[in-house]
């Protein structure tokens, strides 16, 4: 699967990478623009979007990307409660906190079967 990772956190996504998501193809963003630009340019299975970050919250870009006609399955992925629900309120389809990736895959199959 390729997915989108919109996470400023280096080595925290890297670790859900390396552990959660071994087999499949996960490109990190770490800013907003970086991700349109990543979206822009190619194609995504899904997006993994956390709430805080660098320049925008990640509810601007869960916004932005369904106000264009997206329907890429999108997980909110914060690890905060009401980061989680802003971007479920932007159009995010799941939530995985990240206190419990360990379901990451289970709720990707979900979106993507």
């Amino acid at each position: 699967m390729k997915i989108l990772f919109v996470e400023n956190h280096q080595v925290f996504a890297e670790t859900v990478v390396a552990q959660f998501l071994p087999d499949d193809a996960v490109t990190i963003a770490a800013t907003v623009f970086e991700a349109f630009d990543l979206v822009r340019s190619g194609s995504f299975d899904a997006v993994l979007v956390d709430y805080d970050l660098d320049d925008f919250k990640g509810d601007a870009f869960v916004r932005r990307l369904r106000s264009s006609g997206s329907t890429i399955p999108i997980v909110a992925v914060s690890a905060r409660d009401d980061g989680n629900l802003a971007l479920s309120a932007a159009g995010a389809d799941a939530v995985c906190h990240k206190a419990d990736f360990r379901s990451i895959r289970r709720v990707l199959g979900r979106l993507t079967t």
